[in-house]
């Protein structure tokens, strides 16, 4: 059974052109969802879109630059052009920055950079989503955080720090907008089987998968069926929290 009605049920991904975005953007579009593949890589994100349509999916792509409110603004009116009303918005577009660094060593432009994505980009997705989906009194936005900002990653200060501000931000926004028919909530996925994760040492990914009582990584189809739940009309009493996705790493 589908995730979601009957009904045109239109749901938009920044960072569809790869990864945990891509992933996602297939499993809503075999859910019957009509998706907005939406990206900085305007090519990967329409490859995406594309190959959805092929499958008898309704979607669209649209350029997105989560670090220009401008381009984030334009990308959601053309997804409200083309499929009218949006009723959910998942981000998951992010970076890492340079890793394995200690604290004193940790360049401020690189730390910019990491803020720029992942926290200030967040707020600029969620502010366009926001002002379009509140004259509908609906609306369900996730974004994707990370284990980092609830345990923080030795070696990786501007990626942990900037997961923990948007778990923050999470929580204000779900209360600020509680008694809407609005839902904004984070995901904190540990690693998630990516061929970036796949390329890496076997005692790169041992040490990553030690970490988690599972023992194992996270797969994206994992991921993508638990957005798809968050984004779905089910998903009605919880606001302001950040699911876990950790194989049992940290469950608060």
């Amino acid at each position: 059974m589908s995730h979601f009605p009957t009904r045109p049920y239109n749901l938009a991904v920044i960072g569809a052109a790869s990864g945990i975005g891509e992933a996602a953007a297939r499993f809503l579009a075999a859910e019957g969802a009509a998706v907005a593949c939406l990206d900085a890589n305007e090519a990967g994100a329409a490859a995406t879109a594309r190959s959805l349509a092929e499958k008898g999916a309704k979607s669209f792509a649209a350029r997105a630059d989560v670090t220009d409110p401008a381009s984030v603004e334009k990308a959601i009116a053309a997804t409200a052009k083309e499929f009218g009303q949006i009723h959910g918005l998942v981000n998951c577009a992010g970076i890492t920055g340079k890793t394995n660094i200690k604290g004193h060593e940790v360049e401020l432009a690189d730390f910019e950079r990491v803020y720029v994505i992942n926290l200030k980009g967040a707020l600029i997705v969620s502010q366009a989503i926001l002002r379009h989906m509140l004259p509908f009194n609906y609306g369900r936005i996730l974004q994707v955080a990370s284990i980092a900002g609830k345990e923080g990653n030795a070696g990786m200060t501007a990626y942990s720090a900037t997961k923990a501000g948007l778990i923050g931000m999470v929580k204000s926004l779900g209360k600020d907008y509680a008694e809407t028919g609005l839902t904004i909530n984070a995901l904190a996925p540990a690693v998630i089987r990516t061929p970036l994760v796949d390329a890496l040492p076997d005692a790169t990914v041992k040490y990553m998968t030690d970490k988690i009582p599972m023992r194992r990584c996270g797969e994206l189809e994992e991921c993508a069926a638990m957005i798809a739940w968050i984004l779905s009309p089910a998903c009605s009493f919880t606001t302001g929290f950040t699911f876990d996705l950790s194989g049992g790493r940290a469950t608060y």
